[in-house]
């Protein structure tokens, strides 16, 4: 008996959990998806006509929509171009094929196969092109019509519905495929993260290895892996935080600070970065020594520069006004961690985005430290030690448990 129970409980698929919100955020979705599409199909082409208003297969659709919207099957190409293309592929099967139960399985068979060579695989359409060929004497009437309405209204009004609910409730739709990050230096070279350990490269040769359609796109498992990565070395490194790798004593400047005074607190501190900051809203902005060099305005020896181009203008009657204040160059969008955040997460954007400070503020965004690419480099260093440390101390009693 025992046995019978551990194999019918192993034919229960292993899903994801998920929290309570997360159940309910998906079935209300579905609810809204479907009414919402139902009314407006009833008002576009009214409640008259011999074709239904929604269609069986919708509800598939909703589940994949609303329940699992980053999935590649539930994108907006696999249920527009899915559900359109095996309606076509259904109608004309229904028309030249006059056994229905032949017309069924050579209507799946095309679908599915066009569905994968156009890439829009979406597995209720299955059930679209049966609908087309069994659905009835309605159905039948309507002809190639069907793939209009109600098979492309359904499909185009959930999806529209999909797209504001999911992203209304925190959810990403579409689930676009990521823009390739580039080497901020120009080089031929990949970027720091990519070239040791799983790459996106060893996911794509694992994938055609397998050689079986996987329900989750590509960037999206190496987005997964890498959060385990970063997991599995938090553990290892003792879980490290910026609190204890931070520098305190943070020399800041606000955006009123004139290039000169900034200039030379980074010439006296030998540091690279200033936190500008504002009594009442905290950090505004970083300015960086890239910042003098990018704009120019200062030389060596902490004169302001006007560069050629000004020059130029100048004496074509259009002066520009030289940046004197840190307001004038400073970086405004920066990036910030929390005392409390991992080291390791602060590895792939000082590594791939090339950052090489990063301010630590508390809950109310005032600067309380910050980290370094040297402070960074040290404390995964003595992480790597304590780990070669604890693996030593290790193998004695290993080796007396094996004797």
């Amino acid at each position: 008996m025992s046995t019978a129970i551990a194999f019918f409980r192993r034919l229960v698929p292993a899903l994801v959990p998920v929290s309570h919100a997360e159940r309910l955020r998906s079935s209300l979705g579905a609810l809204v998806g479907i009414l919402l599409t139902g009314t407006v199909s009833k008002f576009a082409v009214g409640s008259d006509v011999s074709l239904p208003l929604l269609i069986a297969p919708m509800g598939a659709s909703a589940v994949l929509l609303f329940a699992v919207p980053t999935s590649p099957l539930a994108q907006p190409w696999s249920i527009l171009g899915g559900n359109i293309i095996s309606a076509l592929i259904g109608v004309t099967c229904a028309l030249f094929i006059p056994d229905p139960v032949l017309a069924a399985g050579i209507a799946i068979g095309l679908a599915i196969g066009t569905m994968l060579l156009l890439g829009c695989l979406h597995p209720p359409s299955g059930a679209v092109a049966l609908t087309a060929v069994l659905g009835g004497a309605s159905i039948h009437e309507a002809g190639y019509w069907f793939a209009l309405t109600p098979v492309g209204i359904n499909s185009a009004l959930l999806l529209m519905v999909a797209f504001a609910f999911n992203n209304l409730t925190g959810r990403r739709y579409p689930h676009l495929a990521p823009v390739a990050k580039a080497n901020i230096h120009h080089t031929a070279d990949p970027l720091p993260s990519q070239r040791i350990g799983v790459v996106p490269d060893d996911l794509q040769a694992v994938l055609a290895q397998y050689d079986e359609i996987v329900n989750v796109s590509p960037d999206e498992l190496d987005a997964l892996l890498h959060q385990a990565q970063i997991r599995a070395y938090n553990r290892r490194s003792g879980e490290i935080t910026c609190d204890e790798v931070m520098s305190r004593d943070v020399r800041t400047v606000t955006p009123d600070t004139s290039l000169r005074e900034a200039w030379r607190m980074l010439l006296d501190h030998h540091i690279k970065a200033l936190p500008v900051i504002m009594e009442d809203d905290g950090l505004v902005g970083i300015v960086t020594q890239t910042d003098f060099m990018r704009n120019s305005v200062l030389s060596e020896d902490g004169r302001l520069h006007i560069s050629f181009r000004d020059r130029l203008r100048g004496a074509f009657g259009r002066p520009q006004r030289s940046p004197r204040k840190v307001s004038d160059i400073m970086t405004r969008r920066v990036q910030s961690a929390l005392p409390e955040t991992m080291i390791a997460k602060l590895v792939p954007p000082m590594a791939d985005m090339g950052l090489h400070h990063m301010p630590v503020v508390d809950d109310a965004n005032h600067v309380v430290g910050i980290v370094t690419q040297s402070d960074l480099i040290a404390a995964l260093f003595q992480g790597n030690i304590a780990d070669l440390r604890s693996a030593a101390s290790d193998q004695p009693s290993e080796a007396a448990d094996a004797a």
